[in-house]
């Protein structure tokens, strides 16, 4: 009896539970994109490429440097034959400043071709992201509606659980007016504690279950506690090959990479064919010079005899000149260039053929699964509903003493059965219409 009163109390304890935090699939997706680190990783990398997608990355605009430098020379002679020269010291201290100007005038439209590749890598980018966004969406639901199953499950176990506690109460009533036994009571006690060991397995089931769903949503507290709001039910929809192929080669995800990979692949030919034109460039710029100079020589043309002492001078130069560049020649290199870049289009391609091949056969497959779990969840509706109507008249009789422990027991197995494979129906055919949804890239960020 201590033993009855201990699980009733600890039950109750595992039903109330702690303060719950009501959470929507809705609420569950929002605060799960916020927190994906991989989420925010890409948004970082599309930063990148937003950053470089100018013409100002390209050759389009010209560059200008400014230049100086400043050059110390010192310089000791000393003459072989002394008496000839005395020996003298001298600097020279040259700085030099410049503007240059460099500036492609023709470059084979290579520009234009970068812009171009900055772009395709810009929307790669977007891709990537997109591509995550959906990855961790798909996850989410997944979690939250496994969590919704095992919260259902949970409620059935609990239904059956106080079927039972009543049950060995109505026993034990029964036996102080002489209509039952010891052993009738041993029998609803038996089948209570059974209850009471798959309710607290499920009840562990379903913890594990929102711990998954919190680490999916990226929550960080882990002693938070929420309370699953959305119920696990769906509408019943007719979906059309035809619709959905159509959809799906227009927005899949994955589809839509590989096109943006085979659009870089067929600039980079483009590029590489860019080597093949000709080249001209315009180099210009102004550079002044001046000059510092201290000598202690003494001066020859002095009749005095002095030194030479400080001098100094400046010297501005401009210049204007035009490389004009043709290839004539370069052993292969360029074409053995351009082939691989065809081939890697090729590549690209044969990608694309493989992946719409595969995909029509899923969306096709996925499809006739949806199908068939809807079918599926129909007939367990109708099955739950006779295992309900069979287990309140199997209660009916049992407490009419129409019939025995045993048959009343089977009977409440039949309606834990018939509910698990009802629940499990659903569950399956909302995951199946999830697939549906991921495969013609449905699921993206409101």
């Amino acid at each position: 009896m201590r033993i009855l009163l201990f699980l009733s109390l600890f039950l109750s304890l595992c039903a109330s539970g702690m303060a719950q935090k009501k959470l929507s699939l809705s609420e569950a997706i929002r605060i799960g994109l916020r927190n994906n680190f991989q989420i925010q990783i890409a948004e970082r990398e599309r930063d990148i490429a937003q950053n470089d997608n100018t013409f100002k990355n390209t050759s389009r605009y010209p560059r200008i440097d400014f230049n100086f430098y400043l050059q110390n020379n010192v310089n000791r002679q000393t003459p072989v034959v002394s008496f000839l020269q005395e020996s003298f010291t001298s600097t020279n201290n040259v700085p030099i400043a410049s503007i240059d100007l460099d500036y492609t005038l023709m470059d084979g439209h290579r520009a234009r071709i970068d812009k171009s590749r900055y772009e395709e890598l810009l929307e790669q980018s977007e891709g990537t992201i997109a591509l995550r966004i959906e990855a961790a969406i798909y996850s989410i639901i997944r979690s939250y509606y496994q969590g919704l199953l095992e919260k259902e499950q949970l409620r059935v176990f609990q239904e059956v659980l106080n079927l039972s506690r009543d049950r060995v109460a109505f026993q034990k009533i029964r036996k102080e007016y002489g209509q039952a036994s010891d052993f009738d009571i041993l029998q609803a006690q038996d089948a209570y504690l059974n209850d009471s060991t798959n309710y607290i397995l499920q009840s562990n089931t379903y913890d594990n279950a929102l711990r998954n769903l919190k680490l999916a949503i990226g929550e960080k507290d882990i002693n938070k506690v929420y309370e699953l709001s959305d119920p696990l039910k769906y509408q019943a929809k007719n979906y059309q090959y035809t619709d959905l192929k159509r959809k799906m080669q227009s927005s899949n995800k994955e589809l839509l990479n590989l096109q943006t990979a085979r659009n870089i692949s067929r600039i980079e030919k483009e590029y590489q064919e860019s080597f093949r034109r000709p080249t001209l460039n315009l180099s210009s710029g102004i550079a002044q010079r001046f000059d510092l100079s201290y000598s202690n020589a003494i001066n020859p043309f002095d009749d005095n005899g002095d030194i030479y002492g400080f001098a100094s001078g400046n010297n501005t130069n401009f210049y204007l000149n035009f490389t004009f560049n043709y290839p004539l020649f370069d052993a292969g290199v360029a074409r053995r260039r351009i082939e691989n870049a065809q081939i890697g289009e090729t590549i690209a391609e044969l990608n694309i053929n493989e992946l719409q091949r595969n995909l029509n056969t899923q969306l096709k497959n996925t499809l006739e699964t949806y199908n068939n779990r809807r079918k599926l969840v129909k007939i367990t509706e109708d099955l739950i509903e006779n295992a309900r109507q069979n287990l309140q008249i199997a209660e009916e009789r049992f407490r009419a003493g129409q019939i025995n422990n045993f048959d009343f027991r089977t009977i409440q197995l039949s309606f834990i059965n018939a509910s698990q494979t009802k629940l499990s129906a659903i569950y399956n055919v909302l995951i199946t219409e999830t697939e549906l949804v991921r495969l013609i890239g449905g699921l993206v960020r409101n």
